[in-house]
């Protein structure tokens, strides 16, 4: 393999001075370091920056590896097979011990050309963007050609079980790199690093494809490099992910007890390939969001009596194979009102008929509340008003009505939404106004609500509540609440400083 570290750090940047930069940033986190050369504006900077890595003692002790990918391999550069050999060469001669040669060059150059570039190890490549090949001991078998080092396949993976497929192909050998590519497959890429040959790449900086994740988040949040075989396995389950600050939370909380677990984003689109996939990934429990909280329940093993009648799961625990569902959505809209009104006698006023908001309607008519149901089909409204004796209402009635308070139950106005409102300004004739959207922390109708002089609750409260409440069905032990919370609440800052001012 190429090295002992599990994690390369991959330097991609266009220019000679950013790649310096990344270059050292990097070595101060992992030593083994692909710088690609193809991202180079051209041949003029690539020549530079390996004259500077050739005079500074940086990468002394480290393990580079050289890419210089041609654009027929999905790469940048845009020379001759001569020049791009002649480019690695003096990567080797700067202190690169390995390159990468992807097979589109290597099956068409000549072994002398080959033979220039003796003193460094090969890495020979091959990249399928499009869809995981059929035949993988054929693509392996080409790759073995000319003796390399070692071998790289990177595939395109629209599901979970081809993505497992890859990586089980991979572990019966020891010189070969399996990269699942595609946001799917990103869970894999990291569980990957559990097995003892283990390997990933990850962006310096900012991920340069879908499925990437950043060597900081590999490092600060996934904790990859301690991954083991006896690593626990959750996460959550949706379309879209990516928004979801789930990981960081749950992630800081294991980390804080010294439990040798990982949380992972799955982004799943097909729920019968995540359900088959939970097995042999060896996956302990999972939290659910939009779309699946209700879709779930056909999948479950066991459910509990609140959640079925709820009619929607947000927490799955694996116990002995068996799949046994939860809502903890409902402890988390409890703990964050009854704590600011009196839910007993009040008027609520909830937006949406979807997961969230059954779960948000059971708990206030459960504690007492008059509820008031406002969605977009009119058919779902009308049905969970009468299993929670309460009441459907248009939007169009909403300006006439005054309410205790109003929920969003709704996606509307999450990231990178976050400029859209369920309701306009006139529509908020209430006490207060709770948004159960984290992501913005101040959603647009937080926003609203406040001009007019309406109390708000942000989403965030519920979302930790819930998260606490999951941490403890599945590890058993007291949540570290502070700790869940500080690590939501710094993401969300880091965001909105990142986010440019309106």
């Amino acid at each position: 393999m190429l090295s002992t570290d599990k994690l390369c750090a991959v330097v991609a940047v266009p220019d000679v001075k950013s790649m310096q930069v990344q270059v050292v940033r990097a070595l101060r986190k992992t030593s083994t370091v692909e710088l690609r050369l193809d991202w180079l504006a051209g041949d003029a900077e690539i020549t530079e920056f390996l004259l500077w890595l050739g005079k500074t003692s940086i990468g002394k002790g480290a393990t580079l590896l050289a890419t210089c990918r041609r654009r027929t391999a999905g790469g940048k550069y845009e020379g001759s097979i001569p020049t791009q050999i002649a480019h690695l060469e003096r990567a080797i001669e700067a202190g690169c011990n390995w390159y990468d040669l992807e097979v589109e060059s290597s099956s068409v150059c000549r072994p002398e050309l080959l033979h220039i570039l003796r003193r460094g190890r090969r890495l020979a490549s091959a990249h399928f963007f499009d869809k995981l090949p059929g035949n993988l001991k054929a693509v392996a078998s080409a790759l073995d050609r000319n003796r390399p080092a070692a071998i790289k396949i990177a595939a395109q993976c629209d599901s979970l079980a081809e993505a497992r497929r890859l990586s089980s192909f991979a572990q019966a050998r020891n010189d070969l790199i399996a990269i699942p590519m595609g946001e799917i497959a990103a869970p894999a890429r990291i569980l990957a690093l559990r097995e003892r040959h283990g390997f990933a790449y990850a962006p310096a900086e900012a991920a340069t494809a879908p499925g990437q994740t950043s060597l900081d988040e590999m490092q600060s949040v996934y904790r990859a490099e301690k991954l083991n075989r006896s690593t626990l396995v959750y996460g959550v389950i949706g379309d879209p992910i990516s928004h979801s600050l789930s990981p960081r939370m749950h992630n800081a909380a294991f980390a804080s007890g010294r439990i040798d677990a990982v949380y992972l984003p799955f982004l799943v689109r097909d729920l019968k390939d995540f359900v088959g996939s939970i097995k042999p990934l060896r996956i302990a429990g999972f939290s659910v969001t939009i779309p699946h909280k209700e879709r779930i329940l056909k999948y479950l093993d066991v459910c509990d009596p609140l959640a079925e009648a709820i009619g929607a799961v947000n927490t799955v625990v694996v116990r002995r194979g068996k799949l046994h569902g939860y809502n903890t959505d409902y402890v988390g809209i409890l703990r964050s009102l009854e704590r600011r009104i009196r839910l007993r006698g009040s008027r609520v006023l909830i937006l949406g008929a979807g997961g969230v908001a059954r779960a948000v309607a059971f708990a206030l008519a459960e504690a007492g509340a008059a509820v008031c149901i406002c969605a977009r089909r009119p058919v779902k409204a009308n049905e969970l008003a009468r299993v929670t004796r309460g009441t459907a209402m248009p939007r169009s009635a909403l300006c006439k009505e005054f309410f205790d308070a109003i929920v969003n139950a709704t996606p509307v106005g999450m990231h990178p939404n976050s400029d859209e409102s369920p309701l306009d300004g006139p529509e908020l004739n209430c006490r207060l106004v709770f948004d159960t959207i984290y992501r913005p922390r101040i959603t647009r109708l937080l926003q609203l609500a406040t001009r007019r002089g309406i109390e708000t609750v942000p989403g965030v409260e519920m979302f930790i509540s819930q998260g606490a409440a999951q941490w403890e069905m599945w590890t058993q032990k007291r949540a570290p609440v502070k700790v869940m919370q500080r690590a939501v609440l710094l993401a969300l800052e880091h965001e909105e400083e990142k986010r440019p001012a309106r």
